[in-house]
Order: structure tokens, then sequence, then C-alpha cells
């Protein structure tokens, strides 16, 4: 079980993301340095955990918004014409199928408010 950071301090990983966001292109042997300057003592893999922790979030964002620009482009404007209230549940369930299921189509209707 990893050693939780005492209080006052900032956790090793949050200092690597600290360090990722600062230069994103930096390499495990440049960060290492660099913390090892500071007194703190990582490893690789820490760092590149960390770092893919971070490249599949933004992975999945930008999924999620392509699949909303998609959901949008094939939606048009026939569906806003429906008045039939069984036909417009019919299609949403259909398109909560496509996606994956209702949990994420509500997160790309929640993508689409930001």
């Amino acid at each position: 079980m990893a050693k939780k950071a005492q209080a006052g301090e900032v956790s090793k990983s949050a200092r690597i993301r600290e360090i990722l966001n600062q230069n994103p292109g930096i390499t495990a042997t440049e960060a290492i340095a660099e913390l090892a300057q500071k007194g703190i003592k990582i490893n690789a893999g820490l760092f590149y955990f960390n770092k893919g922790k971070l490249k599949g979030k933004k992975g999945r964002r930008k999924k999620a918004r392509q699949m909303v620009e998609n959901v949008t482009a094939t939606m048009g404007n026939s569906s806003l014409k429906t008045s039939d209230v069984v036909a417009t549940i019919l299609k949403v369930k259909h398109l909560a199928a496509e996606v994956g299921g209702l949990k994420k189509l509500k997160s790309l209707i929640e993508a689409l408010g930001d």
C-alpha cells in the first residue's frame, strides 16, 4: 500500500503532475533528476504511471467530444419535427445503446453543456 504524504507535504504523484503540466514533453530521467534536486526520490514506473493517467484522461475527453459531434451530425433536423413521444423515447434508447449505455449518454449530454 502506498505511503500517504505527511500533513503539509505534497505527494510524489502531485509533484510529478506539476512537472508534467509545466513541461509535457519531459522524459522520465529528466523528471527523476529534477525531483532528486528537490530531495524527492521516485522511480520511472511512478512517473510513467502518472503520465499515462493524465494522457488517458485527455483521450477520454477527446473521445467523448467526438462522440457528441457524431451524434449531433447524425440526428439532423428531422428529429426535432417528431411529435410522437414513443418514437422519441425509442430514438433515445437506441442512441444510448450506440454510445454504450445511458450513463455514457448522460455524460455526453453533460459535456455538451460545458
